[in-house]
């Protein structure tokens, strides 16, 4: 028989357990200590980093953190979205309705776009002069709103290289209407972070994944400074020039200048609008970013011209879209050769190898 003393710490010991549980529901349920929420697939947790992973996103009233995701990528379905939104809403003075604010970043893992439009305005975002290039052999590039890394060839899908992809965006809503505004996820350490761990979630449930997992250790390379209004010469490069007309809002970001890639990005500004990209130039020359051009025609009709520039496969790519079209000097067809030949001599491309 069971004495009364070990009997009543039995009991307790019981209720003490139940306590435990009961508190440690309570705090899975509110995202406190030792329990936290993570999001898409399991890549990102709760106060993993970045600021929009913390409290400091939650500061507004009525603020709420929510992933919607899509099934998750697999060895027959290599694709996948997971959207990780942050809504709020404060009293409007000048209007009975609230105004509503939401803040959202995209994580999408697949092939590169197929179509030439839909790759060329991928293309535009992700290897923009606002981003700097991965360091450690990565490839890809980071920003404080956008990240991109392009896969090993062990996860390329239906003929094309696949990548993982983040971008920002925010929208306030009130009596004005709808209002697109900058949206930073994070420094770009914490971005670049963010981009592998996605990364890694991905391929392995695409069973893809290298042997290791990948890593950052490197600091980044910041890009030259902040984005200017357009000038002449555009990039910097002389003899790459268009007419911008009187009181246009083109800004240029003048990014990476490196012997393995350069950009340069030129946006028109449009109030109350996401930025839109006019005129985008790259040179890549690593074998992973210059699978992304892989099926785009070629030729500099079409502003894309391959090369072996000291042995190594490279790109050279020029993208003019609605409202700098026709406006190159003396032709956009000339401003692509002249940014091809400067950027190529400056590698060492040419001196009898092929373009």
């Amino acid at each position: 028989m069971v004495g009364g003393g070990r009997r009543r710490a039995a009991v307790l010991g019981g209720v003490v357990a139940g306590a435990v549980l009961v508190s440690g529901i309570g705090l899975w349920a509110t995202d406190s200590w030792p329990f936290r929420d993570s999001y898409c697939w399991g890549a990102w947790e709760q106060d993993s980093g970045a600021s929009f992973l913390g409290d400091e996103a939650l500061g507004k009233s009525g603020s709420e953190r929510r992933a919607t995701e899509s099934a998750p990528p697999s060895a027959d379905r290599p694709h996948g979205t997971c959207t990780l939104a942050v809504t709020s809403e404060i009293e409007d003075d000048d209007s009975d309705r609230p105004l509503t604010f939401k803040e959202q970043i995209t994580l999408e893992y697949g092939p590169v776009p197929a179509g030439d439009k839909e790759r060329r305005a991928w293309i535009a975002q992700y290897f923009h002069g606002s981003a700097s290039p991965l360091p450690d052999g990565l490839d890809g590039l980071v920003a404080s709103d956008r990240a991109m890394l392009v896969l090993p060839a062990e996860c390329d899908a239906d003929g094309r290289a696949s990548a993982v992809t983040i971008r920002s965006e925010s929208v306030g809503d009130g009596h004005l209407g709808k209002v697109a505004m900058p949206f930073a996820i994070g420094n770009s350490a914490e971005v670049g972070r963010m981009l592998l761990d996605a990364a890694n979630t991905t391929m392995k449930k695409a069973g893809c994944a290298p042997g290791k997992p990948l890593r950052m250790t490197s600091p980044l390379v910041t890009v030259a400074e902040d984005d200017e209004r357009a000038s002449n010469p555009l990039c910097r490069i002389p003899g790459v020039s268009f007419d911008f007309g009187q009181g246009l809002r083109y800004q240029q970001q003048v990014g990476a200048v490196t012997d393995r890639l350069q950009t340069c990005s030129v946006v028109w500004q449009t109030p109350r609008e996401p930025d839109e990209p006019s005129a985008q130039y790259v040179m890549a020359r690593r074998p992973r970013l210059v699978a992304v051009f892989d099926g785009l025609p070629a030729g500099a009709a079409h502003g894309l011209l391959r090369a072996s520039c000291g042995g190594r496969p490279t790109v050279f790519y020029g993208n003019v879209d609605t409202g700098l079209q026709g406006r190159g000097r003396p032709d956009d067809r000339r401003v692509f050769d002249r940014f091809t030949e400067s950027v190529g001599q400056r590698i060492g491309c040419g001196d009898g190898e092929d373009a």
